[in-house]
């Protein structure tokens, strides 16, 4: 069984008070022994990113960054290097947000060597792919998710892939829109991705690898997308911003026997 990732991705969003709050929330949430069966994480700003390992140490909750520079090193001002993200505590990383590639100009190669860096720092990564509304009206989804996701698999062991990295389908017209998938476009793409990794990699390994849908996922929608197939878990952006909204989301991101066990 292929148990759900709920991550929260604060992006550029929320201070040092509403912060403590919530991981204080959060910490006696993923203690509580009743809830439903899911692997969360929370993925803050960089400044807050040790004091967030600090607050939730011990819990069980992942903790990211939110993306990271391929160099170790370097005259690169601004930029946090993956082995850095290590070095204070985190264990996860996200790579190639649709913000990112937008608003950075990230390249399908950047993304990778971003991958790469992290793989090799021992971070967990979460590898975000998706096509933007111009190119799914041009009916160009699979091709350019197939892209991205070459881009991202090629080369790796499987058991990499099965292991440490969980793919976040997040359709670009749906960030931040209000606008989501519906349950079929979500598990249609899903399922096209288990696909693709079955022919890269085996069937084995895609059995085994995470598929996250993100893109204005909300208590009133994620159960579900959670239901379906190949969606196992959800990278969450604004409505991870309050924790009642965030725990909501959590609590219906059940584990479902999706697969096999990773």
């Amino acid at each position: 069984m292929r148990t759900p990732f709920i991550a929260g991705n604060w992006k550029m969003q929320l201070q040092r008070a509403a912060i403590a709050e919530f991981c204080r929330a959060l910490r006696a949430f993923a203690a509580d022994k009743a809830r439903p069966a899911a692997r969360l994480g929370i993925f803050p700003p960089f400044v807050y990113v040790q004091e967030v390992v600090e607050a939730l140490a011990g819990s069980g909750v992942a903790v990211g960054g939110q993306t990271c520079h391929p160099a170790e090193q370097g005259a690169f001002t601004g930029e946090v290097s993956a082995r850095m993200l290590r070095d204070v505590g985190a264990s996860h990383v996200i790579v190639g947000h649709s913000e990112r590639r937008q608003q950075a100009g990230e390249t399908d190669a950047d993304v990778r060597a971003r991958l790469d860096a992290a793989l090799a720092a021992g971070l967990d990564v979460i590898a975000c792919l998706g096509e933007t509304l111009p190119e799914r009206k041009d009916g160009r989804t699979f091709a350019v998710v197939d892209r991205q996701l070459d881009a991202l698999v090629s080369g790796l062991p499987g058991e990499t892939l099965a292991t440490r990295v969980t793919f976040a389908y997040e359709p670009v017209w749906a960030i931040g829109t209000g606008v989501t998938a519906t349950p079929a476009q979500a598990q249609e793409v899903h399922a096209h991705l288990r696909a693709r990794l079955a022919e890269r990699c085996g069937a084995g390994v895609a059995a085994r690898v995470l598929l996250q849908y993100g893109g204005s996922v909300k208590p009133d929608n994620v159960a579900e997308l959670i239901e379906c197939q190949d969606v196992d878990g959800a990278l969450v952006g604004g409505a991870s911003l309050q924790f009642s909204s965030f725990e909501a989301i959590a609590r219906l991101g059940r584990a479902v026997a999706h697969g096999s066990n990773r």
